[in-house]
């Protein structure tokens, strides 16, 4: 095989593997008064199948450049989606048992291969960061949305209950697999090039402002996602309209997803990029405090095209602040195991909030809250510096 059709192969299988990093958890959330009912479930346990992906991820991130270091990035982006299909196919299996166990090995298949392709990326196609992270980031967006989209509709219309519309989605972690085959056949060294020794990114203030950067982007999109429907449907939106304006927001986000990492690879700092998505974050949120349904739909678009952006902006800093692969891979590491803990209890602590103060305007001051957050520390991270 050429290099001309050994890159295009990759790039395949790297959107292929992408496609599967949010279906697996995308796809339970619609799901969950089935899965509820059938299984006998209270709604504290109903709720935590969906946060048991995030603590796992958080916590598995940390493991997963040793991994790739062992095993060579390649084979161990393909070890992620054999772990992954092996938890999508046991939590349809049995019990609440089974759901739990299939549902933690999926985040931990997830993992390993969401950290692992960016500095794959970085060291075998170099001259194509900015689109593949692009790309990467693009279609995790586009199919979370589809599989919220199409679950029901698989379980229902299509009679395959919520275990069959579950295991749906492996049909494409199939298919991920078949194209990474060739990936497994590379020498280890040639997929992992150590450039230089590894930094300690959990010493380095840069890190840390990379870190702070994702878990506040982070914090806001899953606040969202979680609490937006409920919060229009306290205004008077019919449940149909609450969750047609989130579904808007997501597609939206495919916009900011695909364009910013094409537009911030071209630059030297990427600090005015970055204010200026934090400027329309708030404005955004601001404009939420009017109850008007046509602004309201507006101000969501807007946000959602900056949870897009940030989202590959983060995954593109991991790059650019980065010298030697390994220091790529640990701080895609440190990044996403601090984002997704602060993922996991941003939801939370809205809703204890939300207990204390029985006010939906607390949501709007947490989410700007969190937006000066991701503005401050990002403005820092953009500066021209490396770790």
């Amino acid at each position: 095989m050429n290099r001309a059709s050994s890159s295009f192969v990759l790039m395949a299988g790297i959107i292929l593997v992408s496609i599967n990093l949010r279906t697996s958890i995308a796809s339970v959330g619609p799901l969950i008064p089935f899965i509820r009912e059938d299984l006998g479930l209270s709604n504290g346990l109903a709720g935590f199948l969906t946060t048991l992906p995030l603590l796992t991820f958080a916590t598995f991130s940390l493991f997963a450049p040793g991994i790739g270091k062992r095993l060579g990035m390649g084979r161990a982006v393909f070890l992620g989606l054999v772990i992954l299909f092996t938890g999508v196919v046991i939590r349809v299996l049995g019990g609440i048992e089974l759901m739990i166990l299939g549902t933690a090995l999926t985040g931990i298949g997830i993992v390993i291969a969401n950290v692992l392709l960016i500095p794959l990326i970085k060291v075998r196609l170099p001259e194509k960061l900015g689109l593949m992270t692009a790309l990467l980031a693009t279609m995790m967006s586009l199919f979370a949305a589809i599989a919220v989209g199409l679950s029901v509709p698989l379980a229902v219309d299509w009679e395959l209950g919520w275990r069959g519309s579950l295991a749906s989605w492996s049909a494409f972690m199939v298919l991920a697999m078949l194209f990474w085959i060739p990936q497994l056949q590379r020498p280890k060294a040639s997929l992992h090039e150590v450039t230089g020794k590894a930094k300690n990114v959990w010493k380095s203030k840069l890190a840390w402002q990379v870190t702070v950067f994702m878990g506040a982007q982070s914090v806001m999109y899953f606040t969202m996602i979680t609490w937006l429907p409920d919060m229009l449907i306290s205004r008077g939106w019919s449940p149909a309209q609450a969750g047609i304006v989130a579904s808007l927001m997501q597609f939206v986000s495919l916009l900011g997803s695909y364009f910013a990492p094409n537009f911030l690879i071209k630059m030297k700092e990427q600090t005015a990029v970055i204010k200026w998505v934090g400027v329309a974050y708030v404005l955004g949120y601001l404009a939420l405090f009017i109850q008007h349904e046509l602004l309201t739909y507006a101000a969501l678009a807007l946000v959602g095209f900056c949870m897009g952006a940030s989202l590959s902006i983060a995954y593109t800093l991991i790059s650019l602040r980065t010298a030697e692969d390994q220091t790529t891979a640990k701080l895609s590491a440190m990044v996403q195991s601090s984002g997704y803990y602060l993922a996991a209890l941003g939801p939370l602590l809205f809703g204890v909030s939300l207990d204390l103060f029985d006010n939906w305007n607390v949501l709007i001051y947490f989410l700007l809250f969190f937006a000066l957050v991701f503005t401050y520390f990002g403005m820092a991270a953009g500066r021209d510096r490396k770790i």
